[in-house]
């Protein structure tokens, strides 16, 4: 089933309204940490456009936390990707520090932060915060077109609160509709880097109701 039909029938939880492009993907990526990162997590995977990118540059022993509140994106995730440092969560984003069980190297998210509710909006920024460890780095992306109104203003607004740093990346020209990345990390660095890993229970690939 595709990202547009589950838009239909989800506006206010799936977001998008086309499958992210491959472009998108790897500029949410660069830059993360994510070839030494012990225990990274997904915000609303969707139909896996990230979460292949980042498997591609996750490490053997990497783990990887995908949560997605659409069951059917959830179960379709699951069912096309046959990697053992993959678990599927059907869940809500800000419950990701029990998902994840130890602190979180990178977080990248799909999230449709410009339709979530503002309190559900901090709720999950905090969880984000909170779970990542010192220097660890947090990408979410915004369409061009929504980043100057006020849904837009206000996230970016969230995140320079909670953020030391944030750095927008340049337009992703080649995605519909086109969109720019958001890159924050707890601590200032000399880069947009992210830079220790954490240890985390190993787990075998799973998807959790």
């Amino acid at each position: 089933m595709s990202i547009t039909t589950q838009f239909l029938r989800r506006p206010l939880t799936t977001g998008a309204v086309a499958a992210s492009s491959r472009r998108l993907a790897r500029a949410m990526t660069q830059h993360t940490g994510l070839e030494t990162a012990r225990l990274v997590v997904e915000l609303g995977p969707g139909t896996g456009v990230f979460t292949r990118e980042i498997l591609r540059q996750l490490p053997a022993d990497g783990r990887l936390v995908a949560i997605e509140l659409n069951p059917v994106l959830a179960d379709r995730l699951f069912a096309t990707h046959r990697d053992e440092r993959l678990t599927v969560v059907k869940g809500a984003a800000a419950e990701l520090a029990g998902a994840a069980g130890a602190p979180v190297d990178a977080v990248v998210s799909g999230l449709p932060w410009t339709v979530m509710a503002a309190a559900e909006r901090d709720r999950t920024l905090d969880a984000v915060a909170g779970a990542l460890v010192p220097g660890g780095c947090f990408t979410t992306f915004a369409y061009l077109h929504a980043a100057w109104t006020p849904p837009g203003r206000r996230l970016a607004a969230a995140l320079h609160d909670r953020f030391a740093t944030v750095r927008r990346t340049r337009v992703v020209w080649p995605n519909l509709p086109p969109a720019f990345v958001y890159r924050a990390t707890l601590t200032t660095t000399r880069e947009d880097t992210a830079g220790s890993g954490s240890a985390g229970p190993r787990a075998s690939r799973s998807s959790r109701g």
